[in-house]
């Protein structure tokens, strides 16, 4: 089982990114969807969860209103991080983690995790 975090990049202050969750061996349907983000020299931190209800837990506050979490329903096996708004302290590499039905604020509360992350740069 694997969990493939993509679509990173550098964004301006203000702009958009949809990384992407990509999942082999399991399918993401039914699963709690976990974004965590690790900047330099920081701790890796939760950033918010979709749980299989489709109902969401947000750990980092900042982050409300500006990032959502979508269910591919074509691919059973992908997710999508929509951010938008982006600002410098977003900068961080960003890793998804999925595990049944209820999210965990944890990222060792998580049964599938992602060993690779993807790098969200956003400065001008």
């Amino acid at each position: 089982v694997q969990l493939q975090a993509s679509g990173g990049g550098l964004v301006e202050p203000g702009g958009s990114l949809r990384l992407s969750c990509a999942a082999s061996g399991i399918t993401l349907e039914n699963k709690a969807i976990a974004w965590f983000r690790q900047a330099p020299g920081k701790e890796r931190e939760g950033v918010l969860c979709l749980n299989s209800g489709d109902t969401y837990s947000f750990y980092k506050d900042a982050v409300q209103g500006r990032f959502t979490i979508s269910r591919d329903n074509n691919a059973k096996n992908t997710v999508y991080l929509q951010m938008n708004s982006l600002k410098p302290e977003d900068t961080a590499v960003y890793y998804c983690a999925s595990r049944s039905y209820l999210c965990s604020g944890t990222w060792s509360g998580y049964n599938y995790r992602g060993r690779r992350g993807t790098q969200v740069t956003v400065s001008s």
